[in-house]
């Protein structure tokens, strides 16, 4: 039996995997990064930036689950994290004031510490790992797109 091959798909096999290179490979230089300046892998860093958004102001404070999606992990995992930065001293859980089922996680004052001086190894590995990539022509017009979301200053 012949199978042939639908091209439509195969180029959204081959676009996905241009995506997933190039997630894997910004992902591990930052990794790198920030473990050897900051001691942090790139989860943590993520996790302790989207805690350090959080506001008082109406649905300022992120809920577990909300947390793992922004980080792109399962709750359990995302729980995990939580308690091992906790253990570290750079988050706190507190109860929710207006319901006592919620828990609330905030970065402490030393966590915000080491996000303020690992950001910008953070963004200087990115920029990085986007420029190495975009040598690749493969990756390039990924990249562009990529790019082309940041915020006109």
């Amino acid at each position: 039996m012949s199978r042939t091959l639908d091209p439509a798909l195969a180029g959204l096999a081959q676009g996905w995997c241009a995506l997933s290179a190039l997630h894997g490979r910004i992902e591990a230089h930052i990794e790198r990064a920030l473990q050897a300046a900051h001691g942090l892998s790139v989860r943590e860093f993520s996790v302790m930036d989207v805690l350090s958004r959080q506001h008082s102001g109406e649905g300022g404070h992120l809920r577990m689950n909300e947390v793992a999606d922004a980080v792109v992990l399962s709750q359990s995992a995302t729980t995990r994290l939580v308690n091992r930065l906790e253990d570290r001293g750079l988050l706190t859980r507190y109860l929710c004031l207006t319901d006592r089922r919620g828990i609330y996680t905030d970065v402490t004052e030393a966590g915000l510490a080491l996000l303020a001086e690992a950001r910008p190894t953070n963004d200087a590995a990115l920029r990085e790992a986007l420029r190495e990539a975009a040598a690749r022509p493969e990756l390039a017009p990924l990249v562009a797109a990529v790019e082309s979301l940041a915020p006109v200053s």
